[in-house]
Order: structure tokens, then C-alpha cells, then sequence
């Protein structure tokens, strides 16, 4: 599916401010049809997560929108970062992330290592900066690095282009919506990407992403 996308967003499930319909209702007057709910989660409840996200699919597809079910694992000790996310799919998720290595929290060192060498991951989020040779295992395994809106997160974006660049590693662009003046238009996400660096062509490419074909890479 193309459209609109948006694959890093969260609720009440974990630390944001929205009920999952409210965001998705929200999404589509803004003219979304692809939304992906990742609260953050970790060993102790990344299945019920999805399990709760999945009762809410019927009403964003009511509101004209396809729900994409997953979890952001969040400061998980890297060695557990692959059985986090196969909890999370074993319990029905449709898309895993992982909350990188930002410059602004303590993540794990070595989280981003361990995401982009696991199967099951599909983006890593604003992954601060990453290394060459983690990128290019993104890359190999079908993994999007993230550019990201979502403040002191987003300091390092234009690192994030230039590494994906030189080993042809899928970017995204996301909000990491909590509150709904986190939500980006279609003007507001092109402002992003192209404030990253990225060119007006590949910006367009890069909003246009064919979700279906993305997932089953």
C-alpha cells in the first residue's frame, strides 16, 4: 500500500496521550491510510500490547486508515532485543522498532548493533550516531533507519542521511507522535526530510514508500 504513512507513533499504551482511536481518527483527516501504533515495550508486556492494539484494528479501518499492530522495544539490554521481538510477533505484530541509540537517553550501547542484526525488526528509530557498518546490516536485513521530527531526537538526522546514503539503507520518515501537536502534514513530514538533507526526489520517494512491499522485504 502507498499513502501517507506514518510508522512510529504511541498511545495511553505507554506514554502517550491518546486513546489508539483518537490518534488513528486524528491521522486520517490528515489524510494518512497507513498508521503504526508502537508503544514502547519490553519483556514484561510487549505481547498484551499488541494483543490490545489488535482489538482496535476494525475501527481505523472504519475510519478509512490500515492499522499496523506493533511495539517500540525501548532500553531493553541488547542481548534481549530478539526475544522482545519475537514475543511481540509471536503475539500478531505487524511492525517491530527499535528505540536506537539516540544522543539524548541512555540507551544501551550496542542497541543498535543488535537491532539491525535481528530478522524481526523492521526500523530502527532515530538511531543517533550509527555506524557504517550497522547501517549496512540494516541493510542486508531490510531494516529502515528513521529520520525522525520528534525534538533533540532529530539532532542527528543529517548524520542518519549521509550514512544510509553511502550503503543504499532505507530511510523513513516519522513522527514519534505522543500528543497530537506531534503529527505531522504532508507539508510538515517533506519539511523534515528535506531539512535532513535529502533531495526533493528522494524525499518523494521516500513519503510514497510502498508499506506491503517494505514489510515482506
Amino acid at each position: 500500500m502507498t499513502g501517507l504513512y506514518d510508522l512510529h507513533t504511541h498511545t495511553i499504551l505507554s506514554d502517550g496521550e491518546m486513546l489508539p482511536s483518537e490518534l488513528v481518527r486524528r491521522m486520517a483527516v490528515m489524510g494518512y491510510t497507513t498508521v503504526a501504533i508502537t508503544d514502547h515495550v519490553d519483556t514484561s508486556n510487549a505481547a498484551t500490547v499488541v494483543a490490545t492494539l489488535l482489538d482496535v484494528r476494525e475501527s481505523a479501518r472504519l475510519f478509512g486508515v490500515r492499522l499496523l499492530c506493533g511495539v517500540e522495544i525501548t532500553h531493553v539490554p541488547p542481548s534481549q532485543i530478539a526475544l522482545v521481538a519475537r514475543q511481540a510477533r509471536e503475539a500478531g505484530a505487524d511492525i517491530i522498532v527499535v528505540h536506537g541509540e539516540t544522543t539524548v537517553e541512555p540507551v544501551a550501547p550496542g542497541t543498535n548493533h543488535a537491532a539491525c542484526a535481528c530478522p524481526d525488526v523492521n526500523v530502527l528509530a532515530h538511531p543517533g550516531l550509527i555506524t557504517r557498518e550497522d547501517a549496512r546490516l540494516a541493510q542486508e536485513n531490510g531494516i529502515a533507519l528513521e529520520i525522525t521530527s520528534r525534538g533533540g531526537h532529530n539532532r542527528t538526522n543529517g548524520h542518519v542521511v549521509r550514512i544510509a546514503r553511502e550503503v543504499s539503507c532505507q530511510l523513513v520518515v516519522d513522527s514519534d507522535a505522543h500528543a497530537p501537536h506531534d503529527l505531522l502534514d504532508k507539508t510538515s513530514k517533506e519539511n523534515v526530510a528535506i531539512g535532513a538533507g535529502l533531495t526533493s526526489s528522494e524525499t518523494s520517494a521516500i513519503i510514497s514508500l510502498n508499506i506491503d512491499k517494505f514489510l515482506k522485504s
